[in-house]
């Protein structure tokens, strides 16, 4: 009977973030830094305002569109945090985290053969929602460039097939931002044209040492730009899982009916405390940020102490040193380092072709963890020699 599953679907590999997270279970005592999440628990005022909601019993269906306070306070965020002007009415829309909105998305723009531009590395979730639709994805290599796709590097990309084009800044894995000047030479080239860029913003409250620049705010995108948030990583909600889409009305009238078949609503109890997170909350993510930034700091500098080449991350919460001179495959690397010193990072080669020869390290975790995963990292490192 599997001859008759979806042969899209059988093609689809399990992500090599999560194939390598569940192999730390095998390994006790083992120091994990792959997964993205942060360890900090959910603020306290959110989670009583969660249970407001359950005592109140506000746990039936809502619009689908998400609670319009709720909506309301999303617009206010934004507004106030990066100057984008959307409407609560019929411009946002409450997802189950962005990876929902990533799907609705996709599953309203895309047609059979439409080719949606990916830079690579990156987060490995993309891809197979693109080929889930029939999509093409065409990745760029952006190695050579810190890892920012450039507009140099983005146009000989462009064909009169090309759809989409995603933006994934704060990056995972690399952590790099692109400068103002970078994304107003990406506008200046997708001025005019007919495509839509999907600006995952996950990691928009996450940046260390400038404020954030939503590519929707960008002359001439707003109407192409699809931007994609969430409460995972700003207000440590992981499993809360609430995102948000912004975009432009004649494209969110669309998109709220893939979502409505998809999951009717997302949930009640969730959105409420995600209207105390984004409204008394509005500033939960600093106090996070500057421990983030006290942790890569000490990563960075424990990683070119021990001879790694890598970028400085200017946000999120992921380095992405090369191992290419160790002659090992990041699969290889990832897995001896596991069973020799029992430490968990994620290969390189997760996040397409062209992660292949790095590592990638989360530094969501507190000291203690990162000062023992340094550690054996480099008891590892001296070994290889």
């Amino acid at each position: 009977m599997e001859k008759l599953v979806n042969p899209r679907v059988k093609d689809i590999q399990i992500s090599g973030i999560r194939k390598i997270s569940n192999l730390v279970a095998q390994y006790k005592g083992a120091i994990t830094l792959t997964i993205g999440q942060p360890d900090f628990p959910t603020p306290e005022h959110i989670m009583h305002a969660a249970e407001r909601a359950i005592a109140e019993q506000r746990t039936t269906y809502t619009p689908n569109a998400g609670l319009p306070e709720l909506r309301q306070a999303i617009a206010g965020f934004v507004q106030s945090k990066y100057g984008l002007s959307y409407s609560a009415a019929d411009e946002i829309i409450v997802t189950t985290g962005a990876s929902e909105a990533l799907d609705i998305t996709l599953r309203t723009i895309l047609t059979e053969g439409s080719e949606v531009i990916i830079p690579g590395p990156i987060y490995p979730g993309y891809e197979p929602l693109v080929r889930l639709c029939g999509g093409v994805p065409v990745y760029v290599d952006t190695r050579e460039s810190g890892f920012k796709l450039t507009a140099e590097l983005l146009a000989p990309h462009l064909t009169e097939k090309t759809r989409c084009i995603i933006l994934c800044y704060p990056s995972n894995p690399t952590g790099r931002v692109l400068t103002e000047r970078e994304q107003q030479e990406l506008a200046q080239l997708l001025d005019g044209r007919e495509l839509f860029v999907i600006s995952d913003e996950i990691y928009s409250e996450l940046i260390y040492d400038a404020p954030h620049r939503s590519f929707a705010a960008l002359p001439g995108m707003r109407d192409k730009t699809i931007v994609i948030n969430g409460l995972s990583k700003s207000h440590s909600m992981t499993g809360w899982r609430i995102g948000y889409t912004l975009a432009p009305a004649y494209l969110s009238q669309h998109m709220v009916k893939v979502h409505q078949y998809n999951v009717t609503c997302a949930s009640s109890i969730s959105q409420y405390a995600a209207i105390e997170a984004l409204t008394a909350g509005i500033d939960d993510a600093e106090p996070m940020k500057q421990e983030y930034r006290k942790r890569r700091d000490y990563v960075y500098d424990r990683l070119t102490g021990m001879g790694f080449e890598l970028v400085k991350p200017e946000g999120a919460f992921y380095l992405f040193p090369s191992i290419e001179r160790f002659g090992l495959s990041s699969m290889q690397f990832t897995m001896r380092l596991l069973e020799e010193q029992k430490v968990a990072v994620v290969p390189g080669d997760a996040f397409s072709s062209y992660g292949e020869g790095y590592i990638r390290l989360s530094y969501a975790y507190g000291m203690d963890v990162l000062e023992t995963g340094m550690e054996r990292l480099e008891s590892f490192v001296k070994s290889l020699g």
